[in-house]
């Protein structure tokens, strides 16, 4: 992840309250970042998708972005009044977590702002919903923000996987903890890292393995695992100077742990990488980050690795 130079905020016109753009705002004042406020927005009956267009349809649509445009701006007065550098975009794209990723690219943004709320089991299984749309097609970075205010001293948990269990490559961890590390200490916050393991995978591995499941010593090969667990945090965490009494090492699932610990340490910001390689396994490869933003009671920060490249369409745009 580059220096944060320019920060995107996803605006909700449908909304009042504005969680993104109060993140977004907070974060651009304290790294002196510029900020882009958009609006991407899409309505079938003016699309034109059912009957041929027409130019009144086309007068409609115009109107309909130019009033976002004035929406925006009256967001945008205050906080440049405040010293912050904000340009405002409004634009016709569908769906909109495809629009959010076009929109990034196309302006060269290195971090995406954007609010999130609670979303059923039903909606997540069928991939309908933006949030985890975003996580898996996102190339920039991705900051989920829940409706709440941060602490004096906001606290960063880094989320990292030194044995790679949920097939993420090594130097994401490393990016991971960069990138907690150069958050905090611009807004002079707190920093943690947490690793959790299921010992479950070294029983039930040794049990299928093992001519005589009964005589195996569970005991001994859960300590080993702990053991070598704690080897590799201890690594990381040593290399990149986290201290020892904020270095998280948990037995159990993370997506059940994170939360946990997150909310033990009243944490503001939670950071995870989520990797998603190809259509057919995005319901497996980032799975985790996005079972856990389900119940954390924090903000998201989710980092890709810099190879990543996003299956989005580019230059796909629908038609204004």
């Amino acid at each position: 992840m580059n220096e944060i130079r320019k920060i995107l905020a996803v605006v909700d016109p449908t909304s009042e309250d504005q969680p993104a753009v109060g993140r977004a705002a907070w974060l651009a004042r304290n790294i002196g970042a510029d900020l882009e406020l958009l609006v991407c927005y899409y309505n079938e009956y003016l699309s034109g998708d059912r009957l041929f267009d027409s130019p009144s349809l086309e007068k409609a649509r115009d109107e309909v972005i130019q009033s976002h445009e004035r929406h925006l701006e009256s967001i945008a007065e205050p906080l440049r009044a405040d010293g912050i550098v904000v340009k405002t975009t409004a634009i016709w794209d569908h769906p909109l977590y495809e629009g959010v990723v076009r929109r990034s690219v196309e302006s060269g943004v290195d971090l995406i702002v954007k609010d999130t709320h609670h979303h059923s089991a039903v909606t997540r299984a069928l991939l309908t919903n933006t949030d985890w749309n975003l996580i898996r097609t996102c190339p920039s970075p991705l900051w989920l923000v829940k409706p709440q205010a941060f602490a004096d001293t906001p606290v960063f948990v880094a989320a990292i996987d030194p044995m790679h269990q949920h097939d993420k490559p090594a130097a994401l961890d490393d990016e991971i903890l960069h990138v907690c590390k150069a958050l905090s200490k611009k807004v002079d916050g707190e920093l943690h890292a947490f690793h959790s393991y299921d010992p479950r995978i070294a029983v039930a591995t040794a049990t299928a393995n093992a001519y005589i499941p009964v005589s195996l010593p569970f005991d001994e090969i859960e300590q080993q695992m702990h053991e070598d667990h704690q080897k590799r945090f201890k690594e990381i965490t040593e290399f990149h100077k986290v201290d020892d009494d904020k270095a998280h090492l948990v037995a159990g699932l993370t997506h059940e742990e994170l939360p946990l610990i997150a909310e033990k340490l009243k944490a503001d910001v939670v950071v995870m990488g989520a990797v998603a390689r190809n259509r057919w396994k995005r319901l497996f490869i980032g799975a985790t980050a996005e079972r856990a933003l389900e119940h954390l009671p924090c903000d998201l920060l989710i980092i890709k690795p810099d190879w990543f490249k996003t299956p989005v369409d580019l230059n796909n745009h629908e038609a204004a």
